[in-house]
């Protein structure tokens, strides 16, 4: 991998067994990501999007294929290799936020610096310096329920990077916020972007994906180039 290539994936495929019978979902799929990319991989629903994504956050394994992170050979590693590479690399963005509802958004945010056995003290900092970052420290003692789906986002993806990982990973971040709510959350990725942040969004919706630095298509467990998904058909505007 060149030095500034974040991620390769190389002929990845996937595939489920149902019966006797093999489903294929994912097909040659080959991507490379650099270090500081904000790329969008768009789909319809049964694409192959929730698979990909599996396999990017070190969730599953490719049936064949590799799968290269900051050099590492991730389609080689065994179990604990992958649990180690999603809490050191990965922050995860999820569609419905995935905030436990007995914490605080602090003490969401906190999560990921506890599992990383980060002591109390520089915690709190790390957890006060990102909350305000995204202008969400004002509610630190609030739970999820008390709190809009903005600043619920909002805490999810300072939670996502509080760890300072190596990529955000964002599932389909904005399927669950209403259309002005979607576009403050936008211009924070492109924010982060700005910032140096890599990041790598799936969505079904083409505005979302629009607003990224580049964007594939994913069709029938195939990745395509933007152009050519679009051209033929591959997402419903």
């Amino acid at each position: 991998m060149a030095l500034t290539s974040l991620l390769r994936l190389q002929k990845v495929c996937k595939s489920y067994r149902l019966g006797k019978e093999e489903i294929p979902v994912l097909r040659d799929v080959d991507v490379e990501v650099e270090r500081g990319a904000y790329l969008a991989i768009m789909g319809p629903s049964g694409s192959g999007k929730s698979t990909l994504l599996h396999i990017l956050g070190c969730l599953d394994a490719p049936t064949s294929g590799s799968y290269w992170l900051n050099g590492r050979a991730v389609h080689e590693a065994d179990a604990a290799e992958l649990a180690r590479i999603r809490n050191q690399s990965i922050g995860f963005v999820f569609q419905n936020f995935n905030l436990l509802p007995r914490l605080n958004l602090a003490q969401n945010v906190e999560l990921p610096l506890i599992y990383a056995g980060i002591a109390g003290a520089e915690r709190k900092r790390l957890v006060q310096a990102m909350m305000e970052r995204l202008g969400i420290w004002e509610r630190r003692k609030h739970k999820p329920h008390e709190v809009s789906g903005g600043q619920k986002q909002r805490a999810a993806i300072a939670r996502a990077l509080v760890k300072t990982p190596d990529f955000i990973l964002a599932d389909e971040p904005t399927g669950n916020l209403d259309s002005d709510t979607t576009r403050e959350i936008l211009k924070l990725f492109s924010a982060l972007h700005a910032e140096g942040h890599s990041i790598i969004l799936i969505t079904h919706e083409a505005e979302v994906a629009h607003a990224a630095g580049s964007m594939r298509i994913l069709r029938d467990g195939r990745l395509l180039g933007a152009v050519e998904g679009v051209v033929e058909g591959a997402v419903e505007k």
